[in-house]
């Protein structure tokens, strides 16, 4: 029968290769859009180092068959986000990316795993290896500490999605209880340390989550009442053109009685010969 700490050692395995799968959709639409557009590549180059010395660790720990195959996965996946991005990224981000890469997964990791089994022996590669994990790993569970600032700043928890929150307080509590079971502080004390931070992202998104509801609301009542104000004004315009429409229409068609009048008024300022000679072409036309 398998040991508890090998039934959550999969559950483990589980939950952090769904995390790690999580970029796909972004990396799909990348492919598509043949561009980066505004994304880092820092986050994928970076887990791209924890995954693979956390491999590395798993294959120099006796029973680390568990930490090797979900941190496997985690540098294969890792390591297409970085190509794809390295393709499709702008030719100024390409040349840093390609310099962090070759400093950080070339050189620091070739660096360690040289160190590591040429110069030292026993259990001291599993320290050192171990210790440069746990390190990397604290700093990777405190990135979200910004997105924890900017929610505190503006009571809004519109930049801290929930399910990255959830699944990093999930991926602690696993791994942590993992630990406990097998008696490594290496990958014990990051994974409690995410374990906190976890729980807090899941506080202050409780605390500001019916704020943000009121935030989306205002904004959405905002627009619908701008959009009627438009409608407004487009429906005033076209009432103001058929009132003017309706007055030139309306206008009155002068009457043939002002045309006599005109006429008459004309006649009073004729010489007598001149009134005679109009007269006389009356006459001829009938009037």
């Amino acid at each position: 029968m398998a040991s508890l700490s090998f039934i959550i050692g999969i559950i483990g395995n589980v939950i952090s290769i769904l995390m790690f799968a999580s970029p796909i959709n972004t990396f799909k639409q990348v492919v598509k859009k043949k561009s980066t557009e505004n994304y880092k590549g820092v986050p994928y180059i970076t887990t791209l180092l924890s995954t693979s010395l956390w491999t590395f660790y798993g294959v120099l720990k006796t029973d680390g068959l568990l930490v090797v195959t979900v941190n496997g996965v985690g540098a294969g996946l890792n390591l297409l986000y970085v190509i794809l991005f390295l393709i499709y990224s702008p030719k100024h981000t390409k040349v840093k990316s390609v310099k962090l890469v070759g400093i950080v997964n070339v050189g620091f990791l070739g660096g360690v795993i040289i160190v590591t089994m040429v110069g030292l022996r026993g259990g001291i590669r599993l320290t050192l290896v171990g210790v440069l994990c746990a390190l990397i790993t604290v700093g990777m569970y405190a990135a979200p500490l910004s997105a924890m600032r900017t929610v505190i700043k503006m009571k809004s928890v519109k930049y801290m999605p929930f399910f990255l929150s959830f699944f990093q307080f999930l991926n602690g509590a696993v791994w942590s209880a993992y630990a406990v079971l097998i008696k490594d502080y290496y990958i014990g004390v990051p994974n409690g340390i995410g374990l906190l931070l976890g729980s807090a992202q899941l506080i202050l998104y409780m605390m500001y989550k019916n704020e943000s509801n009121c935030e989306e609301k205002m904004e959405e009542e905002g627009s619908a009442n701008l959009f009627k104000m438009q409608d407004f004004n487009e429906e005033d315009s076209t009432n103001m053109k058929s009132t003017s429409l309706y007055k030139g229409n309306s206008l009155p068609i002068p009457s043939l009685a002002r045309e006599y009048n005109q006429k008459i008024i004309k006649t009073i300022s004729l010489t007598p010969f001149e009134l005679e000679k109009l007269n006389e072409k009356d006459i001829e036309k009938g009037f």
